[in-house]
């Protein structure tokens, strides 16, 4: 039974310079993409999605005026997901919106629609949607463990965790664009998921890829390392 899905969306760039499109372009229809990736979680009963959204990496070494479009089109999103037709819906199925990386570069506008949705949404408790904006798993571990030490907390596993920004392991995570590497997302909460690949770019994933996706994971016999 899968809880908790993981969302590597790849593939946007690609699928708009193979139309001759400005990239932009693709990455709007990914946002959109990302939006329906999410109602279809729900619809299906997954009680969790995390969806890399933007990492630390690309962030940073990415073309600015890219970076700027993303970060606008991100904005663009959360308010409609705020008051618009996505808000009823979010709102229908008590879904709790949490964005999680590091602030520190990010413009205060945006961090403060990110702050304004998540208090919003912060008593919904049937469904959670975790948004990896300007995210790094490193990252992730790094502040977790700075915490604790902080706190003078004796370290185990179970209080790494704890510090986490994402507390729950994933079980089934999801890369499309035919890449199999997991891109520094969600490194320990991934320890044990299986990684469903495929070669469709992120624009043209359909609901019955996911429902394929979720198929292939029902066969597989988890190991959990032993």
């Amino acid at each position: 039974m899968i809880n908790h899905i993981g969302l590597i969306p790849d593939g946007n760039r690609r699928w708009a310079r193979k139309r001759g499109l400005n990239i932009f372009e693709g990455h709007k229809i990914g946002a959109k993409k990302i939006e329906e990736f999410i109602k279809w979680c729900i619809e299906l009963g997954i009680k969790k999605v995390s969806v890399y959204v933007l990492s630390i990496e690309n962030f940073k070494k990415r073309d600015k005026k890219e970076i700027n479009n993303l970060l606008n089109l991100i904005q663009e999103y959360l308010k409609k997901w705020e008051k618009g037709e996505f808000w009823e819906f979010i709102s229908k199925h008590k879904i709790q919106i949490r964005i999680l990386g590091n602030y520190v570069e990010l413009p205060k506008s945006l961090v403060r629609l990110f702050f304004g949705i998540m208090k919003k949404t912060k008593k919904f408790n049937k469904h959670v949607v975790n948004l990896l904006v300007c995210y790094s798993g490193i990252y992730e571990i790094l502040q977790a463990v700075k915490k604790i030490v902080k706190n003078r907390v004796k370290i185990s596993e179970k209080m790494l965790k704890n510090y986490l920004l994402v507390k729950d392991d994933v079980d089934l995570i999801i890369r499309t664009g035919g890449f199999s590497r997991l891109s520094n997302f969600l490194p320990l909460q991934s320890t044990y998921a299986e990684i469903y690949v495929t070669k469709k770019l992120w624009p043209e994933f359909t609901k019955k890829d996911l429902i394929k996706a979720i198929n292939w994971f029902s066969r597989i016999e988890r190991k959990f390392g032993k």
